[in-house]
């Protein structure tokens, strides 16, 4: 009898994980915000297929960024775009080449008056891949012996709200615009009281796609149950690979926002194109230039993230994206005219093949 109830629950476990797996399958496939980006960018191949042919170059677009090597394509340093920034507009950063011995690192992190917690990212990533956050010393001695890349160590900053800030200009130009605005809700649920971590992370599709990578992070209890209306947030970074939702908020973008980004980027070298990642607590004094910090600065490999609300349509993702490659060709082309050339074809392809190496060692 035994045996025969423990078969029965092993079917039930096994239907419904199936079951599980196939409702997150279909979400997947009605959500095109999780379709693979060679079908989301199927039209733009196209334009920028005509615009490559226009421009006689594949790799035009490394002219946006003067400022930037490569414009900002994929392999480039975090920290270099960091050092073409007014320090006090971004958290205190430092660089660390892999095997660079652990008191050098501490001893450094002391003299930049950085306090745990911390956070450790790759000086060249791509969507929050390998973000961690560190609370302890003995975690981040126990993090860095499995990192074989250059490696950032940067204060963690204490802002509660998160936007991506889409900035574009021509060259010759004080005024640019904002083209969008994504604001971004962490990855957080929120207690019952009867429910665990686990329980509730699997009543939201957005959040069950996590639930293998956070099953691996030692500091999660699965199994804890929060208490009524107890937030906690397991995944504090907006990125859409790790659980965040895009929502898209350009309704925002005002005259008095536009003056105080043309102020900075302009005050940015050579940076003409390209999202902003901006923490903040109060929109009114980010509008003024006060109390925020841009986490990042991403280049010509920038998306238009406003697109992925859910609310909108894939039509409007296309939309966007030709709009947006559209402002990247008229930066590149007034760049040629004025005599500047963009990166070889065989510097390009290289590019292309350093990035999916590295890709493969940071994940």
């Amino acid at each position: 009898m035994h045996l025969a109830t423990q078969c029965n629950q092993n079917a039930v476990f096994g239907f419904t994980r199936i079951m599980r797996k196939a409702k997150l399958l279909w979400h997947k496939i009605t959500h095109w915000e999780y379709w693979p980006y060679q079908i989301v960018y199927l039209p733009v191949y196209f334009q920028y297929g005509y615009y490559a042919l226009r421009m006689r170059s594949l790799f035009f677009f490394s002219l946006a960024n003067s400022g930037f090597s490569n414009g900002g394509f994929f392999t480039t340093s975090k920290k270099e775009i960091y050092d073409t920034i007014p320090k006090e507009y971004y958290p205190k950063t430092l660089l660390f080449e892999p095997n660079t011995p652990f008191e050098t690192i501490l001893e450094s992190i002391q003299n930049e008056e950085i306090s745990f917690p911390i956070i450790v990212k790759p000086d060249v990533g791509l969507r929050g891949t390998a973000v961690k956050k560190i609370e302890t010393e003995h975690e981040l001695k126990n993090t860095l012996s499995s990192i074989s890349y250059p490696f950032l160590i940067q204060e963690l900053v204490s802002y509660s709200n998160e936007i991506g800030l889409f900035y574009v200009k021509l060259p010759n130009e004080n005024q640019g615009k904002i083209t969008g605005i994504v604001s971004k809700e962490f990855l957080t649920v929120i207690g019952n009281g009867k429910a665990n971590i686990k329980a509730l992370l699997l009543e939201n599709p957005r959040f069950a796609f996590q639930l293998e990578t956070l099953a691996k992070d030692s500091k999660i209890d699965l199994n804890h149950i929060p208490s009524e209306g107890e937030k906690v947030t397991l995944v504090p970074f907006g990125n859409h690979c790790r659980g965040a939702k895009f929502i898209d908020e350009s309704h925002l973008i005002s005259k008095e926002l536009t003056a105080t980004f043309n102020s900075i980027c302009n005050q940015i070298n050579g940076f003409n194109y390209g999202r902003m990642d901006i923490m903040f607590d109060n929109f009114s004094d980010l509008e003024n230039g006060k109390h925020f910090k841009i986490i990042e600065i991403n280049g010509v490999i920038s998306e238009p993230t406003h697109m992925y609300d859910p609310k909108h349509s894939l039509f409007f993702g296309w939309k966007e994206l030709l709009r947006h490659y559209k402002y990247l060709y008229k930066i590149a082309k007034f760049e040629l005219k004025n005599g500047k050339k963009p990166i070889a074809h065989a510097v390009g392809k290289n590019e292309f093949k350093k990035h999916f190496e590295h890709l493969i060692k940071i994940t």
